[in-house]
């Protein structure tokens, strides 16, 4: 990012998966942990997590319907709703009542000490600098709220949660919806032209770039291959930024 545009940007609003965050971390650790531990977690929690049994109730219609998921549905049986979120949870759903019970399931494993999240090395050093340089830091994940706050709490680096001004999931929408973007600027107080959006899903910097947020696109090892190279501003390191 060149310095003359970093000096008008307020706000640098970053996803986490393959841009802070290895994705390896979150396919290969977290979502087997939550798989693991869904079951014994919905029959001990069942009264407690009705409104995500209820919000999973019509997910799945639209999945038999579509002839997406065969098995039926009970809402009044943890093992059906435990084998319908372990389906989510293989097919990698951005599922609002998935991610709210996957981010519970992580909190324990964290706060017991069996899990740490993990950073690329150039974010604590990004994070300080652009505090240093006034800017707000804000993150918006498909992973909820409570996950978020977890993997920059419990980071490989430390407590990094302090530089974070603000986090935002689909309960503002989809990731690949403009809307969603219009809506985090209005939250942050900040015309979008003022706010940088860093990921490595191209449709996602494109829903930014409609919403009028400037755009890089993370190049990190163990994403995927960049097509179009040329369409956007590619960033390696946010050391560069």
């Amino acid at each position: 990012m060149n310095q003359s545009l970093n000096e008008k940007i307020r706000c640098f609003l970053l996803d986490i998966e393959g841009t802070t965050t290895p994705i390896d971390f979150v396919h290969k650790t977290l979502f087997p942990f939550a798989k693991a531990k869904i079951g014994e977690f919905v029959h001990q929690n069942f009264d407690e997590i009705q409104t995500e049994i209820a919000q999973l109730k019509a997910e799945y219609r639209k999945d038999f319907t579509d002839q997406i998921y065969g098995r039926d549905f009970r809402e009044d049986s943890p093992e059906s709703v435990a084998n319908y979120l372990k389906f989510l949870i293989e097919v990698d759903r951005k599922s609002t009542p998935l991610k709210s019970l996957q981010g519970k399931i992580w909190q324990a494993g964290y706060e017991s000490g069996e899990l740490r999240s993990e950073m690329f090395a150039d974010v604590p050093q990004a994070f300080e600098r652009w505090k240093e340089q006034g800017k707000t830091i804000a993150i918006y994940s498909s992973g909820s709220v409570l996950a978020q706050k977890l993997i920059f709490k419990y980071s490989n680096f430390g407590d990094l949660s302090g530089f974070i001004s603000d986090y935002f999931d689909t309960n503002i929408g989809h990731k690949r919806e403009t809307e969603s973007y219009v809506k985090i600027a209005a939250a942050l107080n900040q015309p979008p032209k003022r706010v940088a959006f860093f990921s490595d899903i191209t449709a996602e910097l494109d829903a930014a770039r409609f919403a009028g947020m400037q755009t890089s696109l993370v190049a990190r090892k163990g994403n995927d291959s960049i097509k179009n190279k040329s369409d956007y501003e590619i960033i390696y390191d946010f050391n560069e930024v």
